[in-house]
This record gives structure tokens, C-alpha cells and sequence, in this order.
């Protein structure tokens, strides 16, 4: 990718992402600029459970494996991703993930996005809709 289309290529495949699907696209231009393109040969961990969280990846090409106690537990194609939370509370990562086959991600580290995003309200209020719902839907129904 160069010049003028790879910006607006990332911006794209980065306002397919539901997390980013309410920014302006002054923002989504901006987070692009900043996103890391990186490859990943298969077998490569990419990031690894337990270890400090810092990056949201967005998958371009390729398949990955999510692994919890070294059992895959969900595989990831183009257009999906992994990382969300770690944008929010730089906690330890709650899996790996491995390349199943050779992959490419754009990149977003969080004291990027935080630099971005930090001071735009709309934006702070877009991304926290975006997380309730994912809780929404993925939390267990409480107990009578």
C-alpha cells in the first residue's frame, strides 16, 4: 500500500470494525494514520494470555487462532479482530493468539488511540456505547 489509497484503505477496513463504526471521519482518518501494518507467518504468536495488553489488531488477510490454556477456542478471519479491551485497561491479555496461516493486521497501540480519541467527547461516547453493547450480548443473564 502507498500514497493517498493506503490511507483510505486503512480507514476503510478500520470503519468496518463496530468498535470504530460511530467515529467522524476526521477521527477515523486520524486513528489510520497511526495504524501499524504488520505480517505474521503461520505459527507466529501474536500476542500471548497472561502478557501486558497494549494493541487492538484488525485482521487483513489471513487466519488466527484464539487460544485459552493452549485450546483453541475461536478462529478469526479478514474483517474481525482482537484487542478492543486492551485500548481500554491495558490489563493482561485473556488469550493468545497464534497465526494459522500467513497473516497481516493493522495495529492500533493505546497510547496511540488514547492520543486520538482521548479529548473527543462524541467519540469517548461512541466507543463506550460500542463496549455495553458487546457486553450486552456476550454477559451471562443473571440468576433469579
Amino acid at each position: 500500500m502507498s500514497g493517498a489509497s493506503a490511507g483510505t484503505d486503512v480507514r476503510d477496513q478500520l470503519s468496518k470494525t463496530p468498535l470504530f463504526s460511530g467515529l467522524s471521519k476526521k477521527l477515523m482518518h486520524t486513528l489510520s494514520a497511526t495504524a501499524n501494518d504488520r505480517s505474521y507467518n503461520a505459527g507466529d504468536t501474536i500476542v500471548k494470555e497472561g502478557e501486558k495488553s497494549v494493541g487492538f489488531y484488525f485482521i487483513v488477510e489471513g487466519k488466527v487462532n484464539v487460544e485459552k490454556g493452549g485450546k483453541t477456542v475461536a478462529t478469526l478471519v479478514p474483517g474481525q479482530f482482537f484487542g478492543e479491551m486492551a485500548l481500554l485497561d491495558e490489563q493482561p491479555r485473556t488469550a493468545s493468539v497464534r497465526a494459522a496461516t500467513r497473516s497481516r493486521c493493522l495495529v492500533l497501540y493505546s497510547w496511540e488511540f488514547w492520543s486520538s480519541v482521548g479529548k473527543d467527547s462524541d467519540a469517548l461516547r461512541a466507543l463506550l456505547k460500542e463496549m455495553v453493547k458487546r457486553l450486552r450480548t456476550t454477559a451471562p443473564a443473571p440468576e433469579d
